[in-house]
């Protein structure tokens, strides 16, 4: 499991075909990617890491304060892509992303664990389509975390 975590002032993510367009505030754009040996154990110390990851400014403009301390918003987001091996040739192998319904089950896993075991509201995409995403990075302050 990968995920890019972006520290945003807003964000959003707009998919055409399905009339979808999802918005946050202050909060985390979370850029996620299950690949085929996740688990829901896994989706559960993501969702923890997200949830407690201290990547918000106190008042020393020191990194302390989680998600939660700062009232923020998740924007959850499926990328596939984050599997993309680029180390042979010069087009991605996708071998390692997980097939599309393991990958939308711990993503709606993640989502779940987020919204109900730590009380953080989600936003979300849509699975599998084609999604623009446009967000303001604060900082920049971008992460990367891997289980």
């Amino acid at each position: 499991m990968i995920a890019v975590v972006q520290r945003v002032s807003k964000a959003g993510v707009t998919v055409a075909e399905a009339g979808h367009d999802a918005r946050i505030e202050l909060g985390l754009v979370v850029l996620l990617c299950i690949e085929h040996e996740d688990t829901p154990e896994k989706a559960s110390w993501m969702a923890a890491k997200i949830a407690k990851l201290r990547v918000f400014e106190d008042d020393d403009q020191r990194f302390n304060l989680s998600i939660k301390d700062v009232a923020g918003s998740v924007l959850l987001v499926s990328q596939f892509t984050l599997a993309g091996d680029c180390s042979k040739g010069n087009r991605p192998s996708f071998i390692s992303a997980a097939s599309p319904e393991a990958g939308q089950d711990l993503i709606d896993k993640v989502q779940q664990l987020l919204h109900q075991e730590h009380d953080i509201p989600v936003e979300c995409g849509v699975f599998g389509a084609s999604m623009k995403v446009d967000l303001v990075n604060e900082g920049p302050a971008t992460f990367i975390l891997r289980r």
